[in-house]
């Protein structure tokens, strides 16, 4: 599923005096099976276009086109189109109500009208697809699981819905590390055996970096900077100028750059840093 968003704004409170613009005339396109980074300071206005993009907020002007299907357009019934685009916010967990695991996930498809027997085979498939065991987990209550079982289980019953594009925004927010491991263990397989489109909010670059193919950066309402992520991530100035901070290791190659070491910035991963610093070790670098 192909995403335009065309000229977006997005005003808060308009004409009252907390008005807020937290977007400004934003043009964005993601393609079918892209997996995308939008990342940005608090208030750039990340949340707003997530939302804007599932439908759930209308723009204050532009549009919204999901595989040309006008999200905004009062005049057509977009329902249909607005449940291709899955949407896990920050802590999905607050939101699991029911007895079971298996009741909160088949939440969705049976306000669906999906027969029982449709209904329970997506929330087996659901629980599969983000790595819990439908035998161990299915007739579970959802608040005696761990922190990160929860957020897994929350993001089951969006993919119970079969949604084509999957929007996560902070999903990894206040988990330990085992948790934030596995929650983007099974976001990273969904992108890649289903071909789902990913797009990930996130204040991690280090995340971001690890998994996206893009990455927008996003600043007062604007885009401030957009590319794939190795490209963004080898400019520290531009991204500095954007109020981000390089990802972990692409910092540590910077300041041994700066030192007179001869590194790129552009890796992400700890052996290979690792095996370029030894190079330059034996090379007599320092």
């Amino acid at each position: 599923m192909r995403i335009e968003a065309e000229r977006l704004t997005y005003i808060y409170g308009p004409g009252l005096p907390w008005e807020k613009r937290a977007l400004d005339d934003l043009s964005l396109r993601i393609e079918e099976g892209e997996f995308v980074g939008l990342v940005g300071e608090t208030g750039s206005g990340k949340s707003t276009l997530v939302q804007l993009l599932n439908g759930i907020l209308r723009p204050t002007s532009g549009r919204v086109l999901l595989d040309g299907v006008d999200l905004t357009d009062r005049r057509k019934p977009v329902w249909k189109a607005r449940l291709q685009v899955g949407l896990v916010f920050q802590f999905p967990e607050s939101q699991l109500f029911a007895e079971t695991v298996a009741e909160d996930i088949a939440f969705g498809p049976r306000n669906l009208g999906l027969d029982r027997q449709e209904v329970s085979k997506r929330v087996e498939e659901s629980l599969l697809k983000v790595g819990l065991e439908p035998a161990l987990f299915r007739q579970r209550s959802p608040f005696t699981l761990s922190g990160g079982e929860k957020r897994l289980v929350a993001i089951a019953g969006i993919l119970a819905m079969c949604p084509r594009v999957l929007i996560v925004d902070e999903v990894t927010a206040g988990l330990d590390p085992r948790g934030k491991r596995d929650i983007l263990t099974r976001i990273k397989l969904l992108h890649r055996n289903e071909r789902t489109t990913v797009i990930m909010v996130s204040h991690d670059m280090d995340e971001i970096a690890s998994l996206v193919e893009r990455v927008v950066v996003l600043k007062g309402g604007r885009i401030c900077r957009q590319g794939q992520t190795t490209e963004v991530f080898s400019d520290e100035e531009s991204l500095a100028g954007c109020g981000i901070r390089l990802p972990t290791i692409p910092q540590i190659l910077s300041s041994l750059g700066r030192a007179g070491w001869r590194l790129p910035v552009s890796i992400f991963d700890v052996q290979e840093a690792a095996r370029l610093i030894a190079q330059e070790c034996h090379r007599g670098a320092v």
